[in-house]
């Protein structure tokens, strides 16, 4: 059997790589600023640390888009939020979520979206206890029961590592702040609250966690 052909250039020895026309420098940025996109979901420029890398990003985003669109990813860029954003385009590369941590999910999306939308918001806040109220009163009074302290803290911190919000744990764990990031609009892409409002209802119903579609509903994609 023949020896597949392999195109000129590619492995061949003294080829010259890909990404020669870098510096050294520039290298290092790319290869930091991908990191973090697949590490976080997200660069945010506002953020202690991260306002050169955010510039180098925006500077240079044809090369940035160009390879994490390899990886399966788009890459956005909200400049009046100083937000790079990289989001996946195939099922396989997205999250799986437990359904108590989809509608924690929804339940920011939602405080956000009023927030902005309602009463021209810069910045979202609101404490655990406040969160949980909102749980009670637009998504889990139809649930068995909401998510317990040490479980609401679990997806917080899993929220807050994704850049989807900002997290300052206090004593009591109720009086903690979650700031809501904008990124989670990217994260959760509804229209409007009708389209919110669909998506709500498949988790109002207690029906689906017995059952033989429990399994089903435990999980969403996000």
């Amino acid at each position: 059997m023949s020896e597949p052909t392999i195109p000129a250039g590619i492995n061949a020895p003294g080829a010259t790589p890909l990404l020669a026309q870098l510096t050294d420098a520039d290298r290092n940025r790319l290869a930091e600023a991908m990191q973090t996109l697949l590490a976080r979901g997200s660069i945010l420029g506002l953020e202690h640390g991260q306002g050169e890398l955010y510039a180098w990003c925006r500077q240079n985003s044809d090369w940035l888009r160009e390879i994490m669109a390899l990886a399966g990813f788009q890459v956005s860029n909200e400049h009046e939020s100083r937000l790079i954003q990289a989001t996946p385009q195939k099922a396989s590369l997205t999250l799986r979520l437990r359904q108590d941590a989809t509608v924690v999910l929804l339940a920011l999306w939602y405080e956000f979206d009023t927030q902005v939308r309602d009463h021209g918001a810069t910045t979202v806040s609101l404490t655990v206890e406040q969160l949980n109220q909102l749980l009670h009163e637009k998504l889990l009074p139809d649930l068995k029961e909401p998510p317990s302290p040490t479980r609401l803290s679990e997806i917080l911190r899993q929220a807050h590592r994704f850049n989807l919000v900002n997290l300052d744990i206090a004593e009591p764990f109720e009086q903690s702040q979650i700031e809501v990031l904008p990124t989670l609009r990217r994260v959760i892409p509804f229209q409007d609250l009708a389209d919110w409002a669909k998506t709500a209802e498949l988790h109002k119903n207690p029906a689906t966690l017995d059952g033989e579609d429990a399994g089903h509903s435990e999980e969403a994609d996000s």
